[in-house]
């Protein structure tokens, strides 16, 4: 599994293990900035995105408007912004997840540690 992660001030990866996820299965990249966002998709092709809202140079919901009207590989976004509000509108512009970022070892989308 693909997952990329746009997150600019938490280390996502170390979230997903301390709530569990078993990594080794996982091919796991963060930015911490969205710069050259689509040219950085369109390379690693993930399986699963990972947006925050508040990120610089360009915002979670405006990454993603642009990503659905592309020609990329639609990968499973998921909306992962601390604030409700901001997962909402990600949501209602194609976001097939919203979560706060600290609860997303809470998915079902993760293989779990035995």
């Amino acid at each position: 599994m693909r997952v990329l992660a746009f997150e600019d001030c938490v280390d996502i990866e170390a979230l997903l293990l301390a709530g569990g996820i078993e990594m080794n299965s996982i091919e796991f990249k963060q930015y911490w900035d969205s710069a050259n966002y689509l040219e950085r998709i369109e390379h690693f092709e993930p399986e699963i995105l990972l947006l925050d809202h508040y990120m610089p140079p360009t915002k979670g919901l405006e990454l993603l408007k642009n990503l659905r009207n592309s020609s990329i590989k639609q990968p499973i976004v998921v909306a992962m912004s601390s604030a409700s509000i901001a997962n909402n509108a990600m949501l209602n512009h194609g976001a097939n997840y919203g979560i706060s970022k600290f609860d997303l070892a809470n998915l079902d989308l993760w293989p779990h540690s035995s």
